[in-house]
């Protein structure tokens, strides 16, 4: 696997000529080249940034959070990384941020922010909807909890979106397989309407189907169907017979797809409280 490197180290320990680097490399940053043909990914970039700071930057953010396994990142998003100032560089964003040395781990040799800082970080640094999304699969990737983050807070006390990053913690749930389901949890939650259960078993004690959230006293879930549930053929038959299994489990199944609307979401899932007789509680709403 090819990984970017800093052009005046190889024409210095003869890895290459100034001609080679010339013709048959390209810059990608100041001093730091690639292969003509290389196409860059997640884990390159943050190699390409962390060479660019002189080896002493620490990745954060979406990128670290790739790093430790979380999905749903990827080349084209910015390297967030935590240095001393330099100048703005494409695809690059600086933090100027204290970080104490066990908020400091190593992937694949590259001095990345630990698991809990990484989860404070996207709290703080994104907006609440992405935020819980990226949180949502670190802690999927990891297991990371909102206490192991909000552990750090006490030594950041007035830092920059330290508020937010408590708002999106408190609602990180790891059971979520997709920004879109993520999306589908928050319309919920933003409704008033009590936080859905991830990832439930429905079971006949022989088979077994998930949900991808819902309500258990009403038996109402809610599944998000990707792409593949209807351009997949296989998928597609598994999926019949799969919300047949479902129903006859007395569960009420709602599927979602991307063009669906807030309030199209919404009225459908009141429509189903409705068919079961059940009021939200509201001592719970938005819990």
């Amino acid at each position: 696997m090819w990984q970017p490197f800093l052009g005046p180290e190889a024409i210095a320990d003869g890895r290459l000529t100034r001609g080679q680097l010339r013709w048959n490399n390209t810059a990608i940053l100041p001093r730091v080249y690639a292969p003509n043909d290389a196409k860059p990914t997640v884990y390159t970039n943050a190699v390409a940034a962390w060479l660019h700071t002189g080896r002493k930057g620490i990745i954060a953010g979406r990128v670290a959070a790739s790093l430790h396994g979380a999905k749903w990142v990827d080349a084209s998003t910015p390297v967030e990384i935590i240095t001393t100032h330099t100048r703005r560089r494409s695809g690059i964003i600086v933090h100027e941020e204290r970080i104490a040395d066990d908020e400091i781990t190593h992937v694949n040799g590259l001095p990345v922010t630990a698991v809990a800082r990484t989860a404070l970080d996207l709290g703080r640094h994104l907006p609440r909807g992405a935020a819980v999304a990226h949180l949502d699969a670190l802690s999927r990737a990891t297991g990371v909890t909102a206490d192991d983050a909000l552990s750090l807070i006490d030594r950041y006390r007035g830092a920059r979106g330290v508020r937010r990053a408590r708002t999106a913690l408190d609602l990180m749930d790891g059971g979520a397989q997709s920004h879109e389901e993520t999306r589908v949890r928050l319309i919920l939650i933003d409704a008033g309407l009590p936080r859905p259960r991830t990832q439930i078993r429905v079971s006949d004690g022989r088979d077994e189907a998930f949900l991808d959230m819902g309500y258990d006293e009403p038996m109402v879930g809610l599944d998000y169907d990707g792409l593949h549930h209807s351009e997949d053929r296989r998928q597609y038959v598994y999926d019949i017979g799969r919300d047949a299994f479902v129903e006859r489990q007395g569960w009420i199944d709602i599927h979602v797809v991307k063009e669906h609307s807030r309030a199209y979401i919404l009225h459908r899932v009141y429509e189903a409280f409705a068919r079961r007789g059940w009021n939200p509680p509201k001592s719970a709403r938005g819990s």
